[in-house]
């Protein structure tokens, strides 16, 4: 796999890109437990926008390096900062991360270990799947902090129930691997062990499956959830014309045909 950056393992995004047009993208700041640091998130930008820009990527994969996927924001370049238009620079920053994950063309796993806190647990909402190791741990803890999770509450609350999401935000405790999924922050939880073989398997799955159909069906998805009902069917429908029109759907409903023949 090749791997790059900064060129050094010092950088804080490492990125791999194996010959089926899988990408890696591996937090790399374990020392931090991998906090969304300036870098870091300037990092993802550009990577989010080169993974959009590359025609033969077919599935990206969000993993890290340490014992913590990813501890929410560098604290102490947010306490370092007083004026509130750096702050909200800031966010409007990690909203251009969360936001491109969403919005790429292929599909984004999370793949989690360790804590997945405040912003890391945005991080992991924000991406299309996620499977977590058994010993993975959740919450958006600012109010403990006094500050109310509210960037990160966008992402939870189209990813869990509602109730299940203010708890988290209300009380910012810690919940498992097993809870995440049982509320569908996370697609399953695994044993450690075996963590790296169910990403592998969603992988194949998604390799399986046409890129042209994955694309328009992710697009109209997170573009009808935001709609009233009618207007998701007006989407969803136009989606789906333009979905025949590819070669791929228009073969496989062939086949489908030809075998009830």
């Amino acid at each position: 796999m090749d791997t790059h950056g900064s060129g050094t393992l010092a950088a804080p995004l490492l990125i791999g890109r194996d010959s089926r047009g899988v990408v890696t993208l591996t937090l790399n700041r374990p020392a931090s437990f991998n906090a969304l640091s300036d870098e870091l998130l300037a990092a993802l930008d550009a990577a989010i926008g080169e993974i959009a820009a590359d025609a033969g990527a077919r599935v990206v994969v969000l993993a890290a390096n340490g014992r913590a996927f990813c501890a929410g924001h560098d604290l102490r370049e947010m306490i370092a900062r007083e004026e509130a238009d750096a702050h909200r620079d800031l966010f409007a920053r990690c909203t251009r991360v969360m936001l491109g994950l969403q919005r790429l063309p292929v599909p984004v796993i999370a793949r989690v270990q360790g804590v997945a806190t405040a912003a890391g647990c945005q991080l992991v909402a924000s991406c299309d799947l996620a499977v977590a190791a058994a010993s993975a741990r959740f919450a958006v803890s600012g109010i403990n902090l006094g500050l109310f999770c509210s960037t990160p509450s966008v992402a939870l609350a189209r990813a869990v129930p509602r109730k299940a999401a203010l708890e988290m935000l209300f009380t910012g405790g810690m919940i498992d691997a097993a809870e995440a999924a049982r509320r569908f922050l996370i697609n399953e939880a695994v044993p450690d062990a075996e963590l790296d073989d169910a990403v592998a398997r969603r992988v194949e799955q998604i390799l399986a499956k046409p890129r042209a159909a994955l694309a328009i069906g992710k697009a109209q998805f997170y573009r009808q959830i935001e709609l009233g009902i009618a207007e998701a069917y007006d989407v969803a429908g136009e989606a789906m014309a333009c979905n025949m029109q590819d070669a791929a759907a228009r073969e496989g409903i062939s086949r489908f045909l030809d075998r009830k023949k």
